[in-house]
Parts: C-alpha cells; sequence; structure tokens
C-alpha cells in the first residue's frame, strides 16, 4: 500500500488511466476483428465504408499511447493489402 500522499493520488490516477486504455485498446481489437470477419465475407461495399473508422479506431488508440504507431501501421497496411487481394 501506498505510504505517502502522493504514491496514494499516483495510485488513484494509475487506476483510472487503466480503465481508459483498457477502453481504446478493446475498440482497437473489436475493429480490427471486424474487419477480418468482413474481409473473410468478402463483402466489398461494407468494407470500403468500414475502411475510414477502422483506421480512425486504430489511430486514436495510437495517439493516445494505447498502442505504437508502427504496430498500428502495420495492422493497416496488412489489412490494405488483404482488402486489394
Amino acid at each position: 500500500m501506498p505510504n505517502t500522499a502522493s504514491a496514494i493520488r499516483r495510485v488513484r490516477r494509475v487506476t483510472k488511466q487503466t480503465a481508459v486504455n483498457r477502453l481504446r485498446r478493446s475498440k482497437y481489437r473489436t475493429a480490427v476483428k471486424k474487419m477480418e470477419e468482413l474481409i473473410k465475407k468478402k463483402e466489398k461495399s461494407k468494407i470500403k465504408s468500414f475502411f475510414p473508422t477502422f483506421q480512425s479506431q486504430l489511430m486514436k488508440a495510437t495517439k493516445s499511447g494505447t498502442i505504437n504507431k508502427k504496430t498500428a501501421s502495420r495492422k493497416i497496411s496488412r489489412i490494405s493489402k488483404k482488402i486489394l487481394d
């Protein structure tokens, strides 16, 4: 348990940050799964309409530092490649 006042405040802050990061990570993972599912079903029109949203979710997670920028870029690149094939 934290002993100093600043440590107690820090625990509260970390708890809040963890909750926010968990939410962001969940949205990012859900977007990836949804995109993979659309690709599997080969629904071109839905893929094209969802792709900007997909990119946006990944970049929002990246901007906040929840995931690494290169990880997001790699995911977007691989999904784009699958769409074109």
